[in-house]
Formats: structure tokens, C-alpha cells, sequence
């Protein structure tokens, strides 16, 4: 039921739903804020975390969505991108281009679109777990949902 859902992840739940995903927010009982909390609370491999990392690049908002089990080399990240450098946007930042505080972003359910890099090694994962909107509320979805919900570029980000 969505109207037990905090007001962020309704727009998340609404946006997954207009992208024909149908996985159902969980509100946890306690903050998942990491990609090893939310492993943990779920009982899943840290690396079936999509991890929704937002950064700055080339003077705008960019969001990397990483296998919890990896850490985001960005240097390598923006040669293999073309980019210019890329570095951890700010908590401001973030809330201003998602609407979501960190810890709690989801890849939807932003004011707008942003660019988005994901994690090739998600693939490897049937099932791949992202927040909701909030850091207690988390989703399921495949990795091709999330690639088709983003419309972001699959690349090697570690």
C-alpha cells in the first residue's frame, strides 16, 4: 500500500510503476544507509546492492549506480567515459539534484533525469536490490529494468 510509504519513495513507487517495474518498496525497520546495512536486513550479497552514488561532472549532477561489493575509481570512471574529473557531489548537492537524501537516493524519482553510469557486475545478479527514496526503503528489480528505468550506460566503474 503505498500510502503507508514515506512521501519520497511514493514518487519513487509511482515513477517505477509508469516504467513498467512492478518490485515493491520495503520500508525497513532501521536506516539501510549502506550498501552492507541493506545486505544485512535483507540477507543478500553486499554486491546485489545497487548502490545509487550521486557525483559531479562537468558542472552537473551525474548518478553512478555501483555494485554495493565495489568502490567507484573515479579518475578511471571519467577516462572511460570521456568526462572531465569526477568527484562526490556534496549533501546539497544531492538533495537538490534528487530530491533524496544520501543514503536513501534511488535511481528514480528525481525532479529530473540525471545521467547515469551502472556497475557492469550488476548484471551478474538475478535480482539486484536499490533504495527507495529514503534510507529506510528499498526495492527489487533486474538489472535490465534498471538500465531500461535509467537509460544509463553500463560500464567497468571499479
Amino acid at each position: 500500500m503505498t500510502d503507508a510509504l514515506p512521501a519520497r519513495s511514493r514518487l519513487v513507487h509511482d515513477a517505477l510503476r509508469a516504467a513498467g517495474i512492478t518490485g515493491e518498496i520495503v520500508v525497513l525497520p532501521d536506516a539501510a544507509s549502506t550498501a552492507a546495512l541493506a545486505a544485512a536486513a535483507l540477507g543478500i550479497e553486499v554486491g546485489a546492492i545497487a548502490n545509487s552514488l550521486v557525483f559531479w561532472s562537468d558542472d552537473a549532477p551525474l548518478l553512478v549506480m555501483t555494485s554495493g561489493a565495489h568502490r567507484v575509481d573515479t579518475a578511471a570512471l571519467a577516462a572511460r567515459t570521456g568526462r572531465g574529473s569526477i568527484r562526490r557531489a556534496s549533501a546539497e548537492q544531492v538533495r537538490e539534484a534528487t530530491g533524496q537524501a544520501i543514503g536513501g537516493v534511488a535511481p528514480t524519482g528525481h525532479p529530473a533525469p540525471l545521467p547515469t553510469l551502472i556497475d557492469e557486475d550488476l548484471a551478474g545478479y538475478p535480482q539486484i536490490w536499490a533504495a527507495g527514496g529514503t534510507p529506510h526503503t528499498v526495492f527489487p528489480m533486474t538489472f535490465d529494468e534498471l538500465v531500461a528505468l535509467t537509460g544509463g550506460q553500463v560500464v567497468k566503474v571499479d
